[in-house]
């Protein structure tokens, strides 16, 4: 009887192969169906952002556990998997200090106002008390607060000493009003010296005087004064005292024209100042004064030329960029930048005119060579 044998590995191979076309004809499937866009519904994008949203509040509950004082300045005493302010994912939030010079009014009107800061920390302000009378403060960073008057300040309502500016080393200036309503300018020092002064020339009249308003690192301050016909000028006090006047070349010479030397941040380490000028026609006109006393008129495209339209500069930092604002025929207000110019680079003291001059060259290569990139 003949047999025959049967080999073991057949049927497997025949199972395999069948397999194999099973899985062949399901990837052609799938291939096909990839083939044009992964589309997905709006709500599986949801909920996908829910899940990623929640495994980020895990991750950084986890990580509070871990550390329990992490760097996060939110003040809520809630501890919760609710508090969200409290959570890394929402980032740092800044801690605010609030103040109020003891003896400050609660009234319209009264209070601490806070105007300028050094890198110390160390703010200069003033508060309006219960009277109206106004007093200066000098907030240090540990929050301890000095109050005091310049000598021959007056005590009735808007009457007082107001500090406009602080220089690295704590020094501070700024300008009082007497009884009769004329105005002074002081100096104080770090450590309480107080020199009252007023420039030659002064009015005497209630509304005039001496306004000054800015002091940098070494000592100079600079503001303006209103003569006695109401007319304004500049003027630049150097650390030992001696005063310099000035007027911008187009300064009106009527009544509330002039030269305007605005309080806090127009005076820059070099001596440079930032002023505005009002003129003949009551417009204003942005003013740059270098250090060497060279002065400048300058105004945006775009400016109104229209009565009390014009350019107004607010400030001036170490590179003297000007910033400020203007108005336009509209009465539309605008801001602007001025950059320093090649001019005004000169006039710097040696070393840093030459920093700046390096710094503003690298600029421009690197604008250079940006506009060579996108063309």
């Amino acid at each position: 009887m003949q047999r025959t044998l049967q080999n073991p590995f057949v049927r497997e191979n025949t199972i395999t192969i069948k397999h194999m076309k099973q899985f062949i004809d399901l990837k052609s499937t799938i291939s096909a169906w990839v083939r044009g866009p992964i589309r997905y519904s709006p709500f599986a994008h949801v909920f996908f952002l829910i899940r990623i949203f929640f495994v980020c509040i895990a991750l950084s509950q986890m990580a509070r556990a871990t550390n329990p004082n992490p760097i996060t300045l939110a003040t809520d005493a809630s501890d919760g998997v609710r508090n969200f302010r409290n959570t890394l994912l929402v980032g740092l939030q800044p801690t605010i200090i609030t103040f109020d010079a003891p003896g400050a009014g609660t009234g319209p009107g009264q209070g601490t106002i806070a105007f300028a800061i050094n890198p110390a920390g160390t703010i200069s302000g003033r508060y309006a008390d219960g009277g109206g009378a106004i007093h200066a403060i000098i907030r240090s960073a540990d929050g301890a607060i000095i109050a005091f008057d310049a000598p021959g300040a007056g005590t009735g309502p808007r009457q007082g000493t107001r500090p406009f500016s602080i220089n690295p080393s704590g020094a501070t200036a700024g300008y009082y009003n007497d009884t009769s309503g004329v105005f002074h300018g002081f100096l104080r020092t770090p450590g309480g010296v107080i020199t009252v002064f007023n420039v030659p020339g002064a009015g005497t009249g209630p509304g005039q005087g001496t306004f000054a308003g800015n002091i940098n690192p070494p000592g100079v301050i600079a503001g303006r004064y209103v003569d006695a016909t109401g007319v304004a000028h500049g003027f630049l006090r150097g650390p030992d005292g001696v005063i310099t006047t000035f007027n911008a070349p187009n300064a009106g010479t009527g009544a509330g024209q002039g030269t305007f030397v605005f309080t806090g941040y127009c005076l820059n380490p070099a001596g440079a100042i930032a002023a505005a000028s009002l003129d003949a026609s009551n417009v204003y006109h942005g003013v740059l004064r270098t250090p060497d006393g060279t002065m400048t008129t300058f105004d945006p495209p775009g400016v109104g030329t229209g009565p009390f339209q014009g350019t107004l500069p607010l400030g001036i930092n170490q590179e003297g960029t000007i910033e400020g604002f203007y108005v336009d025929a509209s009465n539309l207000n605008h801001g602007f930048c001025a950059p320093p110019t090649a001019s005004s680079l000169r006039s710097m003291c040696p070393a840093q005119a030459q920093d700046l001059s390096k710094a503003l060259q690298g600029r421009a290569s690197t604008r250079q060579g940006r506009s060579r990139e996108s063309t």
